[in-house]
């Protein structure tokens, strides 16, 4: 496919900064109630999944009112497309041992599924005190695996998301806003 040209006439925006860091806020308070009811004064370890997902973890966690600490996987199932490859790839794991301790994974956008859930089964296998999953996106038309997500920002519709950490062959992720190219005809 055809790499598509950002320019303000063909991005569409869904949700602007403001909307974004408003829904940030909600999350933060929804996620910290949630951590601090079930779990009183334990750590949270947040796994961001990168490159995606780094916009969205650091404004989130900002928003948290949690003991807790960061660490980062890189995966990948785009290459430099467009289309998802379903061959999902760690190209860098965890530095932090998981075992007993509570996990949160903060991803950018659910797509197909297929990704989150081969991270989640490897993380799985590694014995969290506690497993969950916030996305700042979700794409459920567009997914194949059913993959339990515990906090989603936004949901969009089925067309390739830019900005605010999503890109487009590894362009357009510090566009403040949500929104997609329009293809050129």
């Amino acid at each position: 496919m055809k790499l598509k040209q950002f320019t303000p006439e063909n991005f569409h925006v869904w949700f602007n900064h403001e909307e974004i860091k408003k829904r940030n806020a909600e999350l933060g308070e929804e996620i910290s109630r949630f951590y601090n009811e079930n779990y009183p004064g334990e750590e949270v370890l947040c796994v961001g999944l990168l490159r995606g997902a780094v916009y969205f973890l650091v404004d989130l966690t900002r928003e948290m009112t949690i003991p807790l600490t960061i660490d980062f996987m890189t995966v990948s199932s785009y290459g430099d497309g467009t289309e998802s490859t379903l061959n999902v790839k760690i190209l860098k794991d965890l530095d932090t041992d998981i075992s007993g301790k509570h996990v949160l994974i903060i991803e950018d956008i659910i797509d197909t599924g297929h990704t989150l859930n081969k991270v989640r089964k490897l993380l799985l296998d590694r014995n969290p005190k506690s497993l969950h999953i916030v996305t700042c996106a979700d794409k459920p038309a567009r997914r194949l695996v059913d993959v339990p997500v515990d906090w989603v920002g936004f949901e969009v519709e089925n067309r390739f998301t830019v900005g605010y950490g999503f890109e487009i062959a590894q362009k357009y992720r510090n566009v403040t806003a949500i929104g997609y190219i329009e293809d050129s005809k």
